[in-house]
């Protein structure tokens, strides 16, 4: 396929691609930012071209990554993923989850942080829980310790019952303590915080009464 370059076109389905003609014949298509390595009248061997294809292959990955990190912070696991389901090779993989961390576009602490604190403000859970939603993104147990370290149990497990203690009203003590450990436990908080929460909310209910 070695050949020297006769022609540069843009693609007319897709501006962001050229199509590069070695002899006159159409030999490989590739990305904007590869196409700005090569100029007409240059030979390319077949080592050249393939380094071409796979620069093509890197640049294209990186660039589809960085679409889909444009909607939310994503972990490194799930950028792995995402390209894997792609069909990108595990060498391109690397290289662009390399270059994201580089540019800190990838952060899995920040994304275990912004995880938690969104978790705290819509949807309280306990450490159990956030353990395990950390663990399936992808994130190594040292980080999911870091993330955790300030994690204030007690506050998050009272903001996930206050606004329930109006629907658990005219219970028995009994009926009470089984709604709310129930609805704790589900929400991964251990039994020592349940109980504290327990008796702060019933006090609050017997006040109230």
């Amino acid at each position: 396929m070695a050949g020297i370059i006769t022609a540069l076109a843009i693609q007319k389905n897709d501006k962001e691609r050229v199509n590069v003609y070695l002899d006159g014949n159409f030999a490989l298509g590739v990305t904007l930012n590869v196409a700005l390595s090569l100029k007409k009248g240059q030979y390319l061997d077949d080592d050249t071209i393939a380094h071409l294809k796979f620069n093509d292959d890197l640049d294209k990955a990186y660039q589809r990554t960085l679409h889909y990190l444009s909607y939310r912070p994503r972990t490194q696991q799930e950028v792995k993923n995402y390209l894997q389901d792609k069909g990108v090779s595990e060498e391109v993989i690397e290289l662009v989850i390399e270059r994201l961390i580089s540019q800190g576009y990838l952060d899995d602490y920040e994304f275990g942080r912004i995880w938690v604190e969104n978790r705290a403000r819509h949807n309280p859970k306990g450490r159990r829980a956030l353990q395990y939603e950390l663990r399936q993104k992808g994130l190594a147990e040292t980080e999911i310790d870091q993330v955790l370290s300030n994690l204030d149990e007690e506050a998050l497990a009272w903001q996930a019952v206050r606004n329930r203690l109006r629907q658990w009203q005219g219970l028995d003590e009994w009926a009470f303590r089984k709604k709310l450990t129930g609805y704790l436990a589900r929400r991964g908080f251990d039994y020592e915080i349940i109980e504290m929460t327990f008796i702060k909310a019933w006090q609050e209910q017997q006040n109230e009464e």
